[in-house]
């Protein structure tokens, strides 16, 4: 497994994820600068529906920046053989088999080709309070918010099959992000390094997120708005890593 995967095992970590659709060659350079002195631990690429093709970015962001570019796939269509690696997502909290196990077989014979990183990830969509991009491309319902104990079994199930990560998502621009409750529930059932996104918009919750047991932060449509803030999320980082 990558430098990358052991290293959120060991200690805390936060990803920014990139949004093709919403990220020109100027604001990955700008952003790339931000790099030198407050790199995230890994770049994700990706969207839950692309209009722009993701090959450009992932090759704009490999020639700029050292930092592990990892694909965040929303469908088949979102591969790239440059990438480092990808998070292969099983949707575990729905039930639609493309998203289970169909996309996984088409792309399989490319990914062992392209010798990327390949972390089977098991990807449960949370409430939060509206409907998101994932939950209508996915034609999938979320995990209810108030749902601990079905979230618990859905990450249990998820480890039990064979899953090396566990990413509980809120959805991009959620109104609020994963329950601290349910985060720390999950943390408490399973041994899988835990990613939590959707909806952080402050290091105060990610330090929340964080305590409660997430061992990897994403954080991404505010980002795009502010990408300065990511100082403040590199320091939060390092300060629990020592």
């Amino acid at each position: 497994m990558s430098q990358f995967y052991k290293n959120i095992k060991r200690k805390k970590g936060f990803a920014m994820l990139v949004d093709p659709d919403k990220s020109s060659p100027e604001q990955i350079g700008r952003l790339t600068e931000l790099f030198e002195t407050a790199a995230p631990d890994v770049i994700l690429v990706g969207g839950s529906l692309l209009m722009n093709p993701i090959e450009p970015v992932v090759e704009l962001l490999k020639a700029s920046t050292d930092v592990p570019v990892y694909l965040f796939p929303g469908d088949v269509t979102q591969l790239s053989d440059r990438a480092d690696g990808i998070l292969l997502l099983s949707l575990i909290s729905g039930r639609n088999p493309d998203f289970l196990i169909g996309n996984h077989v088409i792309a399989a014979p490319r990914l062992r080709r392209s010798g990327i990183d390949v972390i089977p990830t098991g990807y449960m969509l949370i409430e939060n309070g509206h409907s998101t991009s994932v939950e209508y491309v996915s034609n999938t319902r979320p995990i209810p918010a108030g749902k601990t104990d079905l979230a618990v079994a859905t990450a249990l199930a998820g480890e039990m099959l064979g899953m090396k990560m566990l990413y509980l998502e809120a959805g991009s621009g959620a109104a609020r992000t994963v329950g601290i409750d349910m985060i720390r529930a999950i943390r408490e059932a399973v041994d899988l390094p835990l990613v939590v996104g959707g909806g952080i918009r402050s290091t105060d919750e990610a330090s929340r997120v964080y305590d409660a047991g997430a061992d990897l932060v994403v954080i991404g449509t505010f980002l795009e708005e502010y990408p300065e803030k990511i100082r403040e999320f590199a320091r939060l980082r390092d300060r629990l890593s020592q």
